[in-house]
């Protein structure tokens, strides 16, 4: 396979060194050259996903939104069940189908579930694209795999992956 020096490789490679110099927090000749290296190597070897989708700002803003204020919720209501002292609990595992477009996301998915209220993903089967979910209220189950539903969908929507190139592969 012939690999190309693109516009969005350069990006790429830039953005990679920028984020390596600010981890080591100095830009120096040392830092920047360990950066270009590390980040051609990690897109030669095929670790990055270059090439394979794009970037939807308006869907990715809108997610990143929904798991801010999901976080914000989760952190709210529970500390209200700690604090009273009535258990109004009904905790479960249930199974959760997600869209087989989602395969590619599944990281993404199980952080941003994680931070909805009351769930935490405890298994993920990649050959079905099911997730396993901890629930800690069963009574509201419709409305968690709906929200589990509508991240899919935003998280498909935001980082699309072509249809066209096979998982794992680059460009």
């Amino acid at each position: 396979m012939t690999r190309h020096v693109t516009v969005r490789r350069l990006v790429l490679v830039a953005s990679l060194t920028a984020a390596w110099c600010s981890l080591w927090r100095d830009i120096s000749a040392a830092n920047i050259l360990g950066g270009v290296l590390l980040s051609i190597g990690v897109l030669s070897l095929g670790v990055a996903t270059a090439g394979r989708g794009a970037i939807r700002p308006g869907a990715l803003a809108k997610l990143c939104w929904i798991v801010l204020v999901d976080l914000i919720r989760s952190t709210v209501s529970v500390a209200v069940e700690i604090i009273t002292p009535t258990d109004r609990t009904e905790e479960a595992i249930v199974a959760v189908p997600v869209s087989a477009e989602s395969r590619d996301h599944l990281l993404l998915l199980i952080v941003a579930i994680t931070l909805t209220p009351g769930t935490a993903v405890v298994d993920a089967d990649l050959d079905t694209a099911t997730l396993y979910l901890h629930v800690l209220h069963h009574d509201r189950l419709p409305e968690t795999i709906a929200h589990v539903h509508t991240l899919t969908d935003l998280a498909c929507q935001a980082l699309p992956v072509s249809a066209s190139q096979p998982t794992g592969a680059t460009t």
